[in-house]
């Protein structure tokens, strides 16, 4: 995909959320249909925010979109990912450590961007303190000093986070393409990260599209070769992974926003 239209898509996926936000395209007739009564409860408009990670109660007006997705996901991962990382374990796990460290190290910028939005002192501090630590020390981030000798945990902060901590809800569900689960929240947090993100903002690097997607690349392949299996564990255990992967991912992000 160019570069560009990588960008056009980031931009629409912005928009729509924009959109349902302040348009508010989305009713509460786009949801599944309950029996309220017997609760007695009463109907209220459907809220693209709302913050209903609380009790599992996902919104997923667009479930079959999702499972579409979803299944297209699978196929990748199956297919094509997961036998490239396996292939790609010939590698020492101590080399793929330190790749993976290096690229930590690279995304340093979305994380002290978005502690500092969050007015998380200490935490900035320390990825600071880190960055500089594990790019000297730490041979450009292949070694992470940073946490073994200092003790410094990785500030692990996004955008979308940003957005809940200052009252977004999670929003309808999403699964991206490639990306995989997400939520309105989490998918426009996306459109900000990208801009900060090293590798894919131009105000770092002039980076080709297929220099990008390269690197895009190798971080994915070289992060699943570290991976124990654990997709294949959840296909394994679960009468539907959809479902598990869904409420699974919202209930983890409303934990992460509330640290």
């Amino acid at each position: 995909m160019p570069k560009n239209l990588h960008q056009s898509f980031c931009v629409a996926l912005l928009l729509l959320g924009l959109t349902c936000l302040n348009a508010g395209v989305l009713s509460a007739d786009s949801l599944p249909a309950t029996d309220n009564t017997e609760q007695g409860l009463t109907a209220e408009p459907f809220d693209p925010f709302a913050d209903d990670g609380a009790d599992l109660q996902v919104a997923d007006p667009i479930e079959p979109v999702n499972r579409a997705f979803f299944w297209f996901n699978d196929k990748l991962y199956f297919y094509l990912l997961k036998p490239v990382a396996r292939g790609y374990r010939i590698i020492p796990e101590p080399a793929r450590v330190s790749v993976d460290n290096l690229f930590s190290n690279l995304a340093t910028p979305v994380r002290l961007a978005n502690a500092l939005l969050q007015l998380k002192i200490n935490k900035a501090v320390s990825e600071l303190t880190r960055f500089i630590v594990n790019s000297t020390l730490g041979v450009i981030g292949l070694f992470d000093p940073g946490k073994s000798w200092l003790g410094l945990e990785k500030a692990d902060e996004d955008f979308g986070q940003t957005l809940g901590f200052y009252g977004a809800g999670n929003g309808f569900y999403l699964v991206l393409p490639v990306f995989g689960p997400s939520n309105l929240r989490d998918g426009i947090g996306r459109v900000g990260d990208y801009f900060v993100d090293p590798i894919s903002s131009p105000l770092y690097f002039e980076l080709n599209s297929w220099e990008e997607y390269a690197l895009k690349g190798l971080d994915t392949v070289n992060t699943l070769s570290l991976d124990k299996d654990t997709y294949e564990g959840i296909k394994k255990d679960s009468l539907d992974p959809y479902l598990f992967l869904r409420d699974s991912y919202t209930q983890y992000r409303s934990a992460k926003i509330g640290k």
